[in-house]
């Protein structure tokens, strides 16, 4: 793709980066057909090809987005799917990121927007925010049809009620010893939203990691990974909570030291794995950036590395159900992480299947449902469709808000995959299950 910035344009390192993932782009054309949003719309500008080009036109007059820029941005899902598919390499996560921090600073959005948007920055990466939220949420449950727009969405996409009980660290305490042997030193993220809506995955990870001999540590320096921030183009909330972690990390790392950081929610290892990019120009934290992201694991991942054959060497305690696994977007594309959760699973015994198009979004992206609705919900129903298909016992993900995303109308139950991990070697059967036979 021909560029045309100005000398003076290119001397920002920022746009020079943009200007370099601009001209890779051979305008082949192959992400459009993985692009959920085109496949859904039809619209080139949904596509990933047609809002490269709007980026391109923004940022090389450097200029307010318009609002035909703002729109079709906005509804991408930064599901990373053009980046599995592109030949040419186009670097498509940096570039909609460098967009989504220009619209932010320049563009003035409509009150109700901006108040929506604001307060999901200064809600989200909090847990005890989260917490209180969530309580409002379900006890506003049954009066949802009575709210308009954000409110009620928030309403339903909350879980009907708290069905587990279990204190989820930070709440709890911050070490965990490994049972036996120690083989290994973790930190493992808590998370921000995770802890409120689903506080047994941190529990079950916990529960994995020790009974295979990892000390586990969980800093309560360290909270939101910055993603939600990050995607909604608010940079100084989005770095401030990331440098938070760094320097939590980094403090253990440089005391008893570590092996890896474990991150269950896939969305949150995308963005930790990218903390070197992200702190590119920061002299202070750059390298400490660098190194934390060098560490940051996805669970499935650390397990697959140093327990592949978790289930051939433990009794198992779960029986051969039927799971659905869904395939989160941050996982798959952002991490280029797809088989290891598929043979872990069924190296515990249980029955695998994918759904057809197991490489397209769910719609949850992050608060893609709660701003763009209609599209998110249309994208689930066609994931649920998918699903049906495979006739699951269960659902698996990797990713807290596909969870939420896919349990808001599936007919099965849905759950981490760690949970099965921990059910099948040794811990307690998932609540989610407990009305499955089998």
């Amino acid at each position: 793709m021909q560029t045309h910035f100005t000398p003076g344009q290119l001397a920002d390192p920022a746009i020079g980066e943009a200007n370099s993932i601009l001209r890779a782009c051979v305008h082949c054309g192959l992400c459009t057909s993985t692009c959920p949003t085109y496949r859904l719309l039809g619209d080139e500008l949904d596509s990933p090809r047609g809002r490269i080009y709007l980026m391109k036109e923004m940022l090389e007059q450097d200029r307010p987005p318009s609002p035909t820029d703002v729109r079709h941005i906005d509804r991408c899902l930064s599901c990373l799917s053009c980046m599995t598919a592109c030949p040419a390499g186009v670097h498509y996560m940096h570039l909609v990121d460098h967009a989504r921090s220009h619209i932010e600073k320049t563009h003035r959005r409509p009150l109700v927007e901006r108040v929506i948007r604001d307060l999901l920055g200064r809600i989200l990466p909090y847990p005890d925010k989260v917490r209180w939220v969530l309580e409002a949420a379900r006890l506003a449950r049954p009066f949802a049809a009575l709210f308009p727009g954000t409110l009620g969405r928030l309403t339903n996409l909350a879980p009907a009620s708290q069905k587990n009980k279990v204190v989820t660290p930070p709440d709890a305490k911050s070490f965990y010893p490994a049972e036996g042997e120690r083989k290994f030193r973790v930190a493992l993220l808590a998370g921000c939203v995770q802890p409120g809506i689903a506080p047994q995955i941190n529990a079950a990870s916990i529960r994995v990691l020790t009974r295979h001999g990892c000390e586990v540590v969980v800093p309560p320096e360290a909270g939101c990974c910055g993603a939600l921030t990050h995607h909604l183009g608010q940079e100084a909330r989005a770095t401030s909570a990331a440098a938070a972690n760094i320097r939590a990390w980094m403090s253990l790392l440089e005391g008893e030291g570590l092996d890896a950081i474990i991150v269950n929610a896939s969305g949150c290892g995308t963005m930790i794995k990218d903390y070197g990019h992200l702190f590119r120009f920061d002299t202070e934290l750059m390298e400490s950036a660098k190194t934390i992201a060098s560490l940051a694991r996805d669970i499935s991942e650390f397990l697959s590395e140093n327990f592949g054959d978790i289930g051939a060497t433990t009794d198992k305690t779960s029986p051969p159900l039927r799971v659905a696994y869904q395939s989160a977007c941050s996982l798959r594309h952002g991490q280029k992480i797809q088989r290891e959760p598929v043979a872990l699973l069924q190296s515990c015994g249980f029955e695998v299947t994918e759904p057809r198009d197991s490489h397209l979004c769910c719609g949850s992206a992050g608060t893609y449902n709660i701003l763009q609705p209609d599209i998110a919900d249309r994208l689930r129903d066609d994931k649920i469709d998918a699903l049906a298909r495979t006739g699951p016992q269960v659902i698996a993900s990797g990713n807290v808000g596909c969870m939420v995303q896919l349990a808001s109308v599936a007919p099965w139950p849905v759950v981490h995959t760690v949970e099965l991990l921990d059910w099948a070697t040794g811990g307690p059967r998932p609540e989610a299950l407990s009305g499955v036979t089998t």
